[in-house]
């Protein structure tokens, strides 16, 4: 029997109805995976509820290294030949390394940070590459800071004597805790400052112990003079490291290794027995082979990490971007994540703070926080090296890995006056990021407005175990 001839329009008819039922499944399909958050209709002010509740939480700052109140205050008096002693000093540190980097030539990059010449004549060194740093994080955090604290809304000609004027007026007892609490509204900082400091300003500049000097070198003057230990051989550079554990663990938030600048960070598991002809040879001055100084380096890692573990303090280790200028390999830098992925790894009983995301390889350093439970990434010095990517990192982050492992600021400076930019500019980011999770339906408001205080203050309070160290601070035998 002959088939029924079908028409055209009725074949096209046909296929518009699967078409629009196959639409119709999509739809209902996207609407069910959909974010929750993206269905709830959003209050007309959760931007301003999300900037409000982030300006009005007190940071954690996780990393600085700065002096105490009064050795920055001898360092700046008048005559004292230190190198940048006047309103300069607001940039140098990171900012001077972009001022070279835009190209001031050395000498005038030299002058410009003596005590030489009156703000004037540093003007009219600073204004050509001015316009090329004054946008970057670096230049953003000098200029934010000058407005805060002098009430400056620019960096000129016609301002450059009153900011020198009122960087002046500011340097007196007391301008730390002004400076730090009441306007950059931190609750503590976490110094790296040689291989412990004695602050006497124990509850807000509290510290790190050192350990890059012993297992980089080892640095023999800088940590075992102080113990009063003869060193001779491998056993008694173990004493070396375990007294200064004994005496401040305690008091220290955490441990601290910036080897990164020099090395690979890929530790192998070197036994004593490999390691002590080649200390030996180290203290004989005799000639070790890169290779044997790999392996020393190795095991004094491994020996410090595990008296930081026995102590309960968390190990931070410098990951990424080199601080100065013309001198970062970046083949190396690379590397980093993996390489510290197999630290982490081998000792699951140590915490490790893996600093810096490792910017701008920030996107391994998620996948690490996200697998391994002793993993925990911290953004200090970030926000300042790259601003958007930085906000692009933390809702990265938010979205992947567990939200009780990040630590959102640290200042990472010297100089005092630009840690109230760089927290600016912290503060600013956290909250783009939130908002932009709002907007986008990954989270609703009250989802953001929760987040705020665990990844600005909670997670450092805790990581760190800050009241606690605080309280046995306050009562070291060092103060009076």
């Amino acid at each position: 029997m002959a088939q029924k001839a079908i028409s055209r329009r009725s074949l096209l008819k046909g296929i518009g109805a699967i078409g629009a039922a196959t639409v119709a499944a999509s739809c209902a399909r996207a609407k069910a995976v959909t974010p929750v958050s993206s269905r709830r209709a959003k209050p007309a002010d959760y931007a301003e509820q999300i900037t409000r509740r982030v300006t009005e939480t007190l940071l954690v700052d996780s990393h600085e290294h700065l002096n105490d109140e009064s050795a920055r205050l001898k360092e700046s008096a008048p005559g004292s030949g230190n190198r940048a002693g006047d309103w300069s000093n607001l940039f140098s540190h990171y900012l001077g390394s972009d001022i070279i980097t835009s190209g001031m030539p050395k000498k005038d990059h030299d002058d410009f940070f003596s005590a030489k010449l009156d703000p004037a004549q540093k003007w009219r060194l600073l204004e050509p590459v001015w316009p090329a740093v004054k946008n970057t994080g670096y230049g953003q955090a000098v200029s934010i800071a000058i407005r805060e604290l002098y009430g400056i809304n620019e960096v000129s000609a016609k301002t450059v004597g009153r900011i020198a004027e009122r960087y002046r007026q500011w340097l007196k007892p007391g301008f730390y805790r002004k400076v730090l609490c009441d306007v950059a509204r931190l609750d503590s900082c976490q110094v790296n400052n040689g291989p412990f400091h004695e602050s006497n300003m124990p509850d807000l500049l509290l510290q790190d112990i050192s350990i890059v000097g012993m297992h980089m070198g080892p640095d023999f003057k800088a940590f075992g003079s102080r113990t009063g230990i003869t060193v001779k051989e491998l056993a008694d550079w173990h004493k070396v490291i375990d007294w200064w554990f004994e005496k401040y663990g305690r008091y220290a938030v955490a441990a601290k290794s910036q080897a990164a600048y020099s090395r690979d960070l890929d530790y192998e598991d070197v036994k004593a027995e490999e390691a002590a002809p080649i200390l030996k040879r180290v203290l004989n001055k005799e000639p070790v082979s890169d290779e044997d100084k790999k392996k020393l380096e190795d095991h004094l890692f491994w020996y410090a990490v595990g008296k930081a573990t026995e102590y309960n303090l968390p190990v931070k280790l410098h990951t990424g971007y080199y601080a100065g200028e013309n001198k970062m390999p970046l083949n190396r830098v690379g590397k980093n994540p993996g390489s510290v992925c197999e630290v982490v790894r081998h000792s699951p009983n140590t915490k490790f703070v893996l600093m810096h995301i490792c910017w701008p390889y920030y996107e391994d350093m998620i996948a690490i926080a996200k697998q391994y439970t002793n993993a925990y990434l911290d953004m200090c010095w970030a926000w300042i090296m790259g601003p958007a990517t930085s906000t692009e990192f933390l809702k990265h982050y938010l979205m992947t890995a567990p939200a009780n492992k990040i630590l959102t600021f640290g200042g990472d400076y010297r100089p005092v006056e630009p840690v109230v930019g760089h927290a600016a500019i912290a503060r600013h980011g956290i909250a783009r990021a939130l908002i932009e999770l709002v907007d986008e339906g990954w989270l609703t408001t009250d989802g953001a407005l929760e987040l705020i205080e665990p990844i600005m203050c909670g997670n450092g309070r805790r990581i760190f175990r800050l009241e606690e160290k605080k309280t046995a601070c306050r009562k070291a035998p060092w103060i009076p």
